[in-house]
């Protein structure tokens, strides 16, 4: 079985709407295009390149496969357009335009259906980028299982979020963090099975903690 990953970029208040630059997606006037290129620094190079140095395929919307396509295949000798050249990109689409780029595989109708599908199969783990309108489907559907964020300091106040209203609740594990010099947390999380619930109330509660109680219950 398949793993889906989901890699993003993200601000402090989760969006993760165009980091690369003021061109990517200005739907919905977004002005902030390029947010994340001044934070850059060697160690998230390295945590970059670390990443792509294991075995997967591309899961993408098809708004994030049209900036990839238009911009790696260009950059001859770089080993993460090698890498994206050479692996299959499944790209989530209700196009019926053709998918110029090599290797690339068009997931139309049920697209959550074929998402489940891919996981059941064989193969390398199945990781997204970008893709937030695609990611609030998988996120629906319950199909992520490992997040790795690079969240960078600072608010962005609007635009794409990582977690939509669509999100269903999971229980997560942390499985590690690396601090950039500027900032930037990278941190992975798995899938731990689901939220157990606890409570630091007295085990006899007060006369004002049941007024409190009775008070939100008339509110609603």
């Amino acid at each position: 079985m398949r793993k889906i990953i989901a890699a993003a970029f993200m601000s402090l208040d989760g969006v993760m709407q165009a980091p690369g630059g003021p061109e990517e997606d200005p739907t919905g006037g977004f002005a902030y295009g390029g947010w994340s290129v001044n934070y850059w620094d060697e160690s998230m190079g390295q945590a970059m390149g670390e990443a792509m140095s294991k075995p997967f395929d591309l899961l993408l919307g098809r708004k994030t496969y049209e900036i990839f396509a238009a911009h790696w295949p260009d950059l001859k000798g770089d080993p993460i357009s090698e890498k994206f050249d050479a692996i299959t990109k499944y790209v989530a689409t209700s196009s019926t335009a053709p998918l110029t780029w090599k290797n690339s595989v068009a997931l139309r109708g049920d697209v959550a259906g074929e998402v489940a599908r891919l996981k059941q199969g064989d193969g390398p783990n199945l990781m997204t980028q970008g893709s937030a309108d695609f990611l609030q489907t998988l996120l629906k559907h319950d199909l992520v299982d490992e997040f790795r964020l690079m969240v960078f300091p600072l608010v962005l106040g609007s635009g794409k979020k990582l977690f939509g209203r669509g999100a269903v609740p999971i229980g997560l594990k942390h499985t590690g963090t690396e601090v950039s010099t500027t900032g930037v947390i990278t941190s992975t999380y798995q899938r731990s099975g689901e939220i157990v619930a606890g409570s630091f109330a007295l085990a006899t509660p007060t006369d004002a903690e049941l007024a409190r109680r009775a008070r939100m219950q008339r509110e609603g």
